[in-house]
């Protein structure tokens, strides 16, 4: 089990994990070692996750997930497999720990005096520079 927050944790069965070369410079073993690591988490079908955490990960995420509803992270930044996938899963730990905190409610506000009192004053002003821009009748030019 993963621990994304203290009430949500994840079954490690529900993530595939398949290991690629990976590109980069490596020397010899660069063409021969498959060090890096897709990780491959079906958001869509998870039985771990809560019901509203499922819903905002599945709009957070649409142009990342796959048609299936997968999420796919790939690590390669280290030379290890071990270490490609705990940073995979680390990776996927922050991703579904951000869309478990819910979002804050919007609190309606209105404008202060002080505010108002200032866009009134601005638009005399621009009334002022408009109506010294006119023409005035029977003035000769």
């Amino acid at each position: 089990m993963i621990k994304i927050t203290p009430t949500i944790r994840l079954d490690i069965a529900e993530i595939q994990f398949t290991f690629i070369r990976s590109p980069g410079p490596g020397g010899q073993n660069v063409n021969k070692v498959a060090t890096a690591v897709l990780l491959r988490f079906n958001v869509a079908q998870s039985l771990s996750l809560p019901e509203e955490v499922r819903v905002r990960l599945l709009s957070v995420l649409a142009n990342r997930l796959t048609q299936h509803g997968d999420i796919i992270i790939k690590a390669s930044s280290f030379r290890t497999q071990e270490r490609n996938k705990q940073d995979a899963l680390k990776r996927l730990q922050e991703l579904l720990g951000r869309a478990a905190i819910p979002p804050k409610k919007r609190k309606k506000t209105k404008p202060t005096y002080a505010s108002k009192q200032r866009r009134l004053d601005t638009k005399k002003l621009h009334v002022k520079t408009k109506s010294l821009r006119r023409r005035r009748p029977g003035k000769d030019e």
